[in-house]
């Protein structure tokens, strides 16, 4: 994914972000969460997955989230907390009703 391209759907997804109303240390409100999920590409849920674990340190393998998220790697190598892996696990919810690869 090309630098600029990158940069619109970081700034497309902080937008749905937003909408989401996150509560500090609680998670999202799950209401506006899924809602906000739900208006969202498959493009853009594949983003908000992977900037769960990007968070994390996680070790890209794919040139897509390497030019996404960078090579960057470090402790703890993707290992979620329990509310980020509900959060992940709802947009993997999302991206399969949507049918998303």
């Amino acid at each position: 994914m090309a630098r600029g391209r990158g940069r619109a759907l970081r700034a497309l997804v902080l937008g749905a972000l937003a909408a989401t109303a996150f509560v500090s240390g609680a998670g999202f409100v799950s209401g506006a969460r899924a809602q906000a999920l739900s208006e969202l590409s498959c493009k853009a849920l594949w983003y908000q997955r992977n900037a769960v674990y990007a968070e994390q340190g996680y070790c890209f393998k794919t040139k897509d989230a390497i030019a996404t998220f960078g090579a960057r790697c470090y402790a703890p190598f993707g290992k979620l907390t329990p509310d980020q892996q509900r959060y992940v696990n709802e947009v993997q919810a999302w991206e399969a009703r949507k049918g998303c690869r």
